[in-house]
């Protein structure tokens, strides 16, 4: 699982016909280093089946996992994000999400 950040939206104007009608998100991978959640300057492509916006912090799942995600099995894609991030706490306390 990765932890990112929505940095804005993604359009594909010529796509695969199973990508139709989904909503697609550019999303910067995250790192933590404590006490704080940082940028590491990688994106990725993700489609979107739980509405994050942008800004956001995401959880994000590629590979093979993508398939287990309820009405994705068809969907051509590497990259899902799962979850939106509330919070995040460590064994030294909250980490700030910057």
């Amino acid at each position: 699982m990765l932890l990112g950040r929505v940095v804005g939206p993604g359009v594909a104007t010529a796509k695969l016909e199973r990508l139709e009608g989904q909503k697609l998100l550019l999303v910067e991978i995250n790192t933590v280093r404590e006490p704080q959640v940082r940028g590491t300057g990688r994106h990725i492509v993700c489609v979107d089946p739980v509405g994050a916006g942008e800004g956001e912090l995401v959880l994000a799942i590629m590979g093979n996992a993508t398939r287990t995600v309820q009405d994705m099995h068809e969907v051509p894609t590497d990259a899902v994000i799962v979850g939106i991030v509330d919070s995040l706490q460590s064994t030294t306390g909250a980490l700030e999400l910057g």
